[in-house]
């Protein structure tokens, strides 16, 4: 049973995280990106995950489109952007990558708290 001292205790905010993986920050920023019909263009990669990825590009894919990513010379990954905003898209890949490639990008790199 609370007591009256506890009735009116704050609380912390909950985390509004809902990503099932970490993302990190890269050390090779640079990727490639192609989307469907259209020819492949450059992109500036922000962070990563097994699920997904931050980029900035030029163009602008609408949520909801079909892309592929390529990353350190790799072969294209299939993806979908989820969102589009302040300059950035989000990519979720169709299939979750190796974490080797992850940790590959990423080594040495501390995890994005944002």
């Amino acid at each position: 049973m609370a007591s009256r001292a506890t009735q009116y205790r704050t609380v912390a905010a909950a985390s509004f995280e809902q990503r099932a993986e970490p993302r990190h920050a890269v050390r090779l920023s640079r990727a490639e990106m192609r989307r469907t019909g259209k020819g492949t263009f450059d992109a500036q990669l922000h962070d990563i995950s097994i699920y997904g990825c931050r980029v900035s590009c030029a163009q602008k894919p609408p949520v909801g489109e079909r892309i592929w990513v390529r990353l350190a010379d790799g072969p294209p990954i299939a993806a979908a952007t989820i969102w589009c905003g302040d300059g950035f898209v989000g990519c979720r890949f169709d299939v979750p990558i190796n974490r080797a490639l992850v940790r590959s990008l990423t080594i040495g790199i501390a995890v994005v708290e944002s």
